[in-house]
C-alpha cells in the first residue's frame, strides 16, 4: 500500500499502526499507550463530527479541537497530553510519508501549574504498616505489599507486576523493570526482606495446592485470579484506603503514589544525595526528582511558622 493509500485510510488505522509503532519501536508501556489510543479516538470522534479525517487536519482545526476541550472543562494536564498524542501521531505520519507537515507542531500547550506532589509523615507510614500488617485476610501478603512499596519507591505498577523469580534466594536488592522496558535495582530494608521471606513462604504452599488442583503456576509474586494474572492496580488501591481508615488516617490523601513521594522526601530529609533518589526512583531527568526539595523546603518553612516564637501571631 502507497504512502497516499494509507493516508486515505481510515482514522481507526491510523491509530492502530501509530500505537503499533510506539510499542514496537518505542517499547512505550501499555499504560501510556492506553492514554494515547483514548487521546486520538476523541479526537477522531470531533473530526468525524466536523466530516473531516487526520489527513485533511489544519492547524486551526487542533487548535479548536483543544478549545472546545477547555469549554468542556478538561483539566491543563489532559489538554497538555491530548495535544502531545496529536503531536505525535503527526510526527509518525510525518516519517511514513502519510502527510507532509505536522499541523500541531507550533501549537503551544497550556501552561502546566507547579504542583506539590502529596505525601505522608513517618508517623503516617507506620500507621499504614501497622494497618497492613494487622489486616485478617491475607496478612502475609498485605505486610510484603506495603513493606516493599515503602522501603523502594516503587511505582504501583511496578509492584504488582514483580515477577517471583526477582525475590528468590533472599535477595538484597530488587531489579525492577519500570517506564519503557528500562531496569534498575532498589535495596530493600531489614523489614521489607523479612516480610517478603514470610510471604514467599505462604504464596509457595498456596501455588502447591493450586498445582495439585490442575491448576497453572503464576510467575508472579504477588499472583491473583484477575486479567493479568497477578494483583491489580485498582485493587492494591482499594487495599491502601481501607489501610488508611484502619491506621486513623483520611483515605483521601493515601494512595499508592503517596508512598512513594513519602519514600522519596523522607530519604531526603535524612540526607540522601538527590541523584542517588533519582536512581531509585527511575526518574530519567534529575528536574523530575527535583520537586522533592520543594516538598521539603515547604515542610521546614511550615515547621519554624508553627514553632519559632517570633513566627507567631
Amino acid at each position: 500500500m502507497s504512502p497516499s493509500d494509507r493516508a486515505a485510510a481510515p482514522m481507526s488505522r491510523w491509530i492502530s499502526a501509530f500505537l503499533e509503532a510506539q510499542a514496537a519501536e518505542r517499547d512505550a508501556a501499555t499504560n501510556t499507550r492506553l492514554a494515547y489510543g483514548r487521546d486520538l479516538v476523541d479526537f477522531s470522534g470531533w473530526l468525524a463530527h466536523r466530516g473531516k479525517d487526520f489527513a485533511t487536519v489544519s492547524r486551526s482545526d487542533v487548535e479548536n479541537y483543544l478549545i472546545g476541550c477547555d469549554a468542556a472543562g478538561l483539566s491543563p494536564a489532559t489538554r497538555a497530553r491530548r495535544l502531545s498524542a496529536i503531536r505525535q501521531l503527526y510526527r509518525f505520519a510525518y516519517d511514513e510519508g502519510w502527510r507532509t507537515d505536522n499541523p500541531a507542531i507550533q501549537i503551544r500547550g497550556p501552561g502546566k501549574a507547579r504542583r506539590l506532589p502529596q505525601t505522608l509523615s513517618l508517623a503516617d507510614v507506620e500507621a499504614l504498616l501497622a494497618a497492613a500488617k494487622a489486616s485478617d485476610k491475607d496478612r502475609l501478603r498485605n505486610n510484603c505489599l506495603m513493606e516493599l512499596l515503602y522501603a523502594t519507591g516503587m511505582r504501583v505498577s511496578e509492584l504488582v507486576e514483580l515477577p517471583v523469580a526477582a525475590a528468590r534466594g533472599d535477595p538484597r536488592m530488587l531489579l525492577v523493570r519500570g517506564k519503557g522496558g528500562k531496569e534498575r535495582l532498589v535495596p530493600l530494608s531489614a523489614p521489607a526482606r523479612m516480610a517478603l521471606v514470610a510471604w514467599l513462604v505462604a504464596r509457595d504452599q498456596a501455588e502447591d495446592l493450586a498445582r495439585l488442583a490442575g491448576k497453572a503456576q503464576s510467575r508472579f509474586l504477588f499472583p491473583a485470579r484477575e486479567a493479568g494474572g497477578h494483583l491489580s492496580r485498582q485493587r492494591f488501591y482499594l487495599l491502601i484506603k481501607q489501610w488508611a481508615l484502619a491506621g486513623g488516617i483520611n483515605p483521601a490523601i493515601v494512595t499508592p503514589h503517596t508512598l512513594r513521594h513519602a519514600f522519596a522526601t523522607h530519604l531526603l530529609a535524612g540526607g540522601a544525595d538527590l541523584r542517588v533518589i533519582q536512581t531509585l526512583l527511575g526518574h530519567a531527568d534529575i528536574s523530575t526528582t527535583e520537586i522533592y526539595t520543594h516538598v521539603l523546603d515547604e515542610r521546614l518553612t511550615e515547621l519554624v511558622m508553627q514553632h519559632h516564637p517570633l513566627a507567631r501571631d
